[in-house]
C-alpha cells in the first residue's frame, strides 16, 4: 500500500538556465536516503501522490517539474529543451541539495531519463527503480503513434486522426509537430488535446475516466503534446538504440523494473530487452496492469521495490 499523504517540507523556484526555472520540492526525512522522482511525458508533471511511494521516515523525497512542465516556467517551451538539458538539470539539483548519491525513480519517459542520467553519471546513483520502460527507439514510437496500439484502440485512434488530413496520416509525428508548433492558438490547442487524450485513453488496462480527465486538462495537454512531439521528431536526442547499447554501464547498480503485462503505450518487450542487458536488475511483471502508475498492481509493486531498495542499501 502507498504511504499516507504528506506535504513538502520546502519548495524552490530553481533556475537552470537564462530561460528555464524549475519547480523543486523536498519532503520526508532530511537524513533519509535521497530519492529523486522523474515524472513521465516528456511534458508531464510531478503530483502530490508521487510522494507516497516512499517511506517518509526513511527517504528524503525530491520531486521536480522538468523544463516546460507543470509549475516550471516557461510553460510548454521547446527552446533549450533536450534530454541532455534535463540530465544536466539533475546534476544541478543534486549539487544544489548537497547530495552525494541518490536513488533515481522514474516511470515511462521518467525511466528513459533515469537511464540516460545513470549511464552518464553512474557514480552518483545508489539504485534505480523504473516503471513502464520506454526506450524511445523508432519501433517504440511507431507502435504508439503510427501503427500498433491503433489496432487495439480503434475508436480512440479515430479521434487521434481527426486533426490530421488523410494525405498527412502516413507520418503522424510530423503532421502533429506542424500543428503543435503552429502560430494559431486554436490549431495548437486542438492538436494538443487530441494527442494527450489518445495517451490518457490507452494508459490503463481498464478504462479510467480520472486518467483521461488528467490528460484532458488544457495546461497538461499542451505541455505533454508539444514537448513529447518535439522530443520524438528529434529521436529524443539519442543515437539509435543508445539506451540498450549502454545498459552494461548499469551492471554495478542495483535496480528494479516494474512493467504492466498489458502496457499498450510501452509494450513489455522493452522491459525484457533492458533486463537482459542490465544484469543487476530485477524485473517484476504485473499481470493485471497496463501503463499507468495509478493502477493498483503497479503502485503496490513500486512501494515494495522502494522498501526493498532500503534493505539493499542498508
Amino acid at each position: 500500500m502507498i504511504f499516507p499523504a504528506i506535504q513538502p517540507e520546502e519548495t524552490w523556484r530553481f533556475s537552470v538556465s537564462d530561460l528555464h526555472t524549475l519547480y523543486l520540492e523536498e519532503s520526508g526525512s532530511p537524513d533519509g536516503v535521497p530519492v529523486i522522482f522523474l515524472h513521465g511525458g516528456p511534458g508531464g508533471s510531478c503530483e502530490p501522490g508521487h510522494r507516497r511511494f516512499f517511506d517518509p521516515e526513511k527517504y528524503r523525497i525530491i520531486l521536480f517539474d522538468q523544463r516546460g512542465c507543470g509549475k516550471s516556467k516557461p510553460h510548454a517551451s521547446l527552446e533549450q529543451n533536450t534530454t541532455w538539458d534535463l540530465v544536466a538539470d539533475l546534476e544541478k539539483i543534486r549539487e544544489f541539495l548537497k547530495i552525494e548519491k541518490w536513488v533515481v525513480f522514474g516511470g515511462s519517459w521518467g525511466s528513459t531519463l533515469a537511464l540516460a542520467y545513470a549511464q552518464k553519471h553512474s557514480e552518483n546513483v545508489l539504485g534505480l527503480i523504473l516503471r513502464g520502460i520506454f526506450l524511445t527507439r523508432d519501433e517504440d514510437i511507431r507502435w504508439f503513434y503510427q501503427e500498433g496500439a491503433s489496432r487495439i484502440f480503434p475508436e480512440a485512434w479515430k479521434h487521434f486522426l481527426e486533426p490530421i488530413p488523410k494525405d498527412e496520416q502516413v507520418d503522424m509525428i510530423s503532421a502533429y509537430h506542424k500543428r503543435l508548433t503552429s502560430e494559431n492558438e486554436i490549431v495548437r490547442m486542438g492538436a494538443a488535446k487530441a494527442w494527450s487524450i489518445w495517451e490518457g485513453t490507452t494508459a490503463t488496462l481498464l478504462p479510467d475516466q480520472s486518467v483521461v480527465d488528467y490528460f484532458s486538462n488544457p495546461h497538461i495537454a499542451l505541455s505533454i503534446a508539444r514537448i513529447e512531439c518535439h522530443y520524438f521528431i528529434n529521436q529524443s536526442f539519442f543515437s539509435p538504440n543508445q539506451l540498450l547499447d549502454a545498459a552494461s554501464k548499469l551492471n554495478h547498480i542495483p535496480g528494479f523494473i516494474v512493467h504492466g503485462r498489458y502496457d499498450m503505450i510501452c509494450p513489455i518487450d522493452q522491459a525484457l530487452a533492458l533486463s537482459r542487458q542490465w544484469s543487476t536488475s530485477q524485473l517484476k511483471i504485473i499481470n493485471n496492469a497496463g501503463h499507468a502508475i495509478s493502477e493498483p498492481g503497479i503502485s503496490n509493486a513500486l512501494v515494495d521495490c522502494c522498501n526493498q531498495m532500503l534493505e539493499i542499501l542498508s
